[in-house]
């Protein structure tokens, strides 16, 4: 509903004028029922709702704001520049599984990009009745391409004017242009078979052109005026209606003049044998039809226009939702009847806004002391959707024995009528969606499905295959008896399965008991004798990707919102599925690129031993760029620890390069300084878009002498040899790969023999709403006390101190970062000259690599220089 602000918009040359003018020719031009456009934002890559015709905007605030990289017609119509034509649900749910989850409604859809050759403004979009094939909707392709070809060339001339095509506004929601004559009329009636009575308001007498007595002898009398030429068929829905069992579909029958028109049928309140017969008649005329609802139905009947304002109430209606005539004509149906306004009633109104099809429903009517005693809190309503106007039949939930089971609309969702449950709302598939998006594994995925799926259909079997060199490999089962699925295990696509079969012709496959499964599969195996299967196919992006089978206990009926739904819902875990297997090769590779870079063997050296360690971290499936290493530079050894920011496949890259550069310029004999400035540049040089901090030390064996480096790095530990902690305070400078005029001042060190140096990575240090010193400070104290532990010689063993240091993160399940440790420590001796400690070939220890032992602690005796780029000054080394 436009207010005063929205109609000065829309005067005549505005923007919005000039917006509103071709969406109202687009839903012509198309024989639609509802469109709208999109425009860029303000944000980038975000594409904005600027006008919605023929629908209430806030039952579709989801689709208000779409990035232009998801997965929805309107993203791939801006951004590849094509129109996407979508003829019907079935070619939805194949191409955009998302959409048809969170809108299973039977409809089809245009998208035609809007530029002017040279920028593109937005989507023009056009919802419309679905078409049987491609070929029907493309003149309407042609006619939309023209709207949306001068929609492009106005808002050129607007933005050439200085009035930039920019909307970060709620859209505006107008109504729909009228292209053809209203609705028409609707009669209601309801006959009583035990003593042939009809009551039914004037426009039933109008439309069937006879009286009461006339029309009430019999029921022969009652469908021949109805209608002469189909009053067989108006008779057996009759007959059956007052059976309970009324027709599933409504009727579509001529009128005496020829006109067409559309009956439904429902059993009313039981009189014996036989239930009373209420129904309508829909003449599709000139003439809305809430205006000529009487007073007389018992039935409460509201009518509201494809903006959600509600039109018409008659009393027996407003004193079901619990308002005066007054509160409810004129105002949005959620603001006049508040309580409607929950997830699970706005799926049914989206449905009657957008599908074709009757939708039936019950809400839960809030408890007030004036209303009528027996009639319970719960109401049901039917919701009969038409070209300007939805019209609505509400009822106590008691007035009828039986009505439509959930799901003979595409909207349907409920359970057996008369025991609501007023804490199982209707599925909605947004919450797998979103549920769904944060699975990162295939077993992740499967566990949602359980999770989410089955119990929202009533499932209790659950089993995902998965397509591996033309063989389906079941990833996933749950319910089903031990060793069942073993015999399907790896079969390949030529198999006569249901599993098989679903996955090659792209459909899924519905059984509603298990005696249909064994009468399509003669000799299939079945691990039940009762029960019903749904056989879905994951296919995402056009690519085959497994199978998914769903069981039930009971035999049941898959109504077709239901297979609407669960073949959509296919389409998402498929989606999900491919990524986690996308997910997984990268994370193989990632880690096989890693494993390939670190060093499986430390240089080492007669007077010192070292001890690296690498442990990945849990959460996600990337790798990180941790590293280390143990260098030969000049007649010392280099000690190097670094970090590369971020994760995956170009982290573990970068750390590669990285790890080559700084031992290629330590064993070039280059100082410290020089180092890590000349891994600085060449990092800036190659450009990877990403930083790294590190650690560089050069180490005298003979004299324990060391000069060190840091950028952006953490402080090492010191351990000396009387078990006194102290973490380094090295001055460092920026992180490498930020300013290629970064200096990095040298620090003087001296390492005692027997005293244990580490370097770390903060992963090691690093918790979750702490302060980093904190850790360091624990970690410290885990390297003061891991010195308990002595070698045979009565030295320190890096290898249980590692494996102390490391014990904390081991045993974390979630680490949201990987961890490299590096340890070091300087003897008085070769270890093998002390107490004759050597091998049988009198081969020298080298440096030890652990695979999953992180280390870390430091304290020192050192002389800091003043000058960043001091070069070789003898400090001697404290005693």
């Amino acid at each position: 509903m436009q207010g005063s602000a929205e109609r000065a918009q829309s005067a005549p040359g505005t923007p919005t004028a000039v917006l509103t003018g071709a969406v109202a020719d687009a839903i012509h031009a198309v024989g639609g029922f509802a469109g709208g456009v999109y425009l860029r934002s303000g944000t980038p890559a975000v594409l904005r709702l600027a006008v919605l015709t023929g629908l209430p905007g806030p039952l579709f605030r989801p689709w208000w704001r779409l990035h232009t990289e998801r997965q929805f017609p309107v993203a791939d119509a801006y951004r590849h520049g094509n129109p996407v034509v979508l003829t019907d649900s079935t070619e939805t749910m194949r191409r955009y599984p998302q959409l048809a989850a969170g809108l299973p409604f039977r409809f089809g859809s245009v998208c035609m990009p809007v530029s002017d050759g040279t920028t593109r403004y937005g989507v023009l979009t056009v919802l419309r009745p679905p078409a049987s094939d491609v070929s029907e909707a493309l003149p309407e392709r042609a006619r939309l391409t023209a709207v949306a070809d001068r929609l492009g060339d106005a808002l050129g001339a607007l933005e050439a004017g200085g009035d930039p095509v920019i909307w970060d506004r709620e859209p505006l929601c107008v109504r729909p242009p009228v292209s053809g004559p209203s609705q028409g009329s609707i009669g209601h009636f309801v006959w009583d078979p035990a003593d042939a009575t009809v009551t039914a308001d004037n426009v039933f007498w109008e439309l069937t052109g006879g009286t009461k007595e006339d029309i009430a002898r019999s029921p022969e009398t009652l469908a021949a005026a109805i209608s002469p030429d189909d009053a067989c068929r108006v008779l057996c829905a009759l007959r059956d209606s007052a059976a309970g069992s009324p027709p599933v579909r409504p009727l579509r029958v001529r009128a005496a003049n020829g006109s067409r028109r559309m009956l439904e049928f429902w059993p009313e309140a039981s009189t014996g044998r036989e239930h009373r017969v209420g129904g309508l008649v829909v003449d599709p005329g000139p003439g809305p039809a809430a205006e000529e609802a009487t007073d007389l139905l018992p039935d409460g009947v509201f009518a509201f226009d494809r903006l959600g304002l509600i039109t018409y109430v008659n009393p027996r209606a407003a004193e079901l939702l619990g308002r005066t005539q007054a509160e409810l004509v004129g105002r949005p149906l959620w603001e006049a009847v508040p309580w409607l306004e929950q997830p699970a009633y706005e799926d049914y109104l989206r449905a009657a806004l957008i599908s074709p099809e009757p939708v039936h429903f019950q809400v839960r009517r809030p408890t007030t002391e004036s209303e009528n005693e027996g009639e319970g809190d719960w109401l049901t309503v039917s919701a009969h959707p038409g070209p300007d106007v939805v019209s609505c039949r509400v009822v106590p939930l008691g007035h009828t024995v039986e009505a439509p089971s959930l799901g003979e609309s595409p909207a349907s969702a409920t359970g057996v009528l008369g025991t609501p449950d007023p804490s199982a709302p209707v599925y909605r598939p947004i919450v797998l969606a979103i549920a769904l998006s944060e699975a990162m594994t295939a077993r992740q995925v499967s566990e949602v499905v359980m999770r989410e799926l089955l119990p929202a259909f009533g499932g209790r079997r659950l089993a995902i295959y998965l397509l591996q060199e033309r063989h389906l490999y079941v990833a996933w089962e749950t319910g089903f008896p031990p060793g069942y699925l073993a015999q399907f295990e790896g079969v390949g696509l030529d198999a006569k399965l249901p599993s098989v079969e679903t996955l090659t012709t792209g459909r899924p496959l519905f059984f509603e008991s298990m005696q249909q499964v064994e009468a399509a599969y003669p000799g299939l195996s079945l691990d039940t004798e009762s029960g019903s299967r749904a056989f879905l196919p994951l296919i995402a992006s056009g690519r085959p990707v497994g199978s998914c089978v769903l069981g039930f206990e009971r035999p049941r009926t898959f109504s077709a919102g239901e297979r609407t739904v669960l073949t959509a819902l296919a389409g998402l875990i498929a989606q999900a599925l491919e990524r986690a297997q996308r997910y997984d090769s990268e994370a193989a590779l990632a880690r096989g690129l890693q494993e390939a870079l670190l060093p499986h063997r430390l240089s080492d050296h007669p007077l010192v031993e070292t001890a690296g360690c690498y442990l990945a971290g849990t959460q996600g499936m990337d790798v990180g760029g941790d590293w280390y290493d143990v260098v030969e530079a000049g007649d010392g050894l280099a000690l190097v620890i670094g970090d590369v920011q971020g994760h995956g496949v170009q982290a573990a890259a970068t750390m590669g390069q990285l790890r080559s550069a700084v031992r290629a310029f330590a064993l070039g004999d280059h100082a410290p300084h020089q180092v890590m400035s000349s891994t600085n540049r060449l990092l800036i040089d190659l450009d990877p878009g990403q930083f790294a901090s590190c650690c560089y030390i050069r180490l005298d064996p003979d004299t324990g002498y060391a000069r060190a480096v840091r950028a952006g790095h953490t402080q090492p530990l010191l351990r000396h040899p009387d078990g006194l902690t102290e973490v380094l305070d090295l001055p460092g400078g920026l992180v490498l790969g930020v300013d290629p005029q970064a200096r990095y001042p040298v620090t003087h060190l001296s390492l005692e023999p027997d005293a244990v140096l580490a370097l770390y990575t903060d992963g090691l240090v690093e918790r979750p709403g702490t302060d980093i010193d904190e850790g360091v400070d624990v970690l410290r104290a885990v390297l003061a006390r891991a010195g308990e532990g002595m070698d045979s010689v009565g030295r320190p063993s890096l290898t249980d101190i590692a494996d102390r240091l490391m014990e904390r993160a081991r045993r974390t399940l979630d680490r949201p970062d990987d961890i490299a440790l590096l340890l070091a420590t300087r003897h008085h001796r070769p270890p093998y000259e002390v107490g004759g400690d050597h091998g049988a070939d009198g081969e020298r220890p080298g440096g030890r690599v652990s695979d999953g032992a992180p280390t870390s602690t430091a304290r020192p005796g050192r002389e800091k220089l003043a000058d960043p780029g001091e070069q070789e000054r003898p400090v001697p080394p404290s005693a």
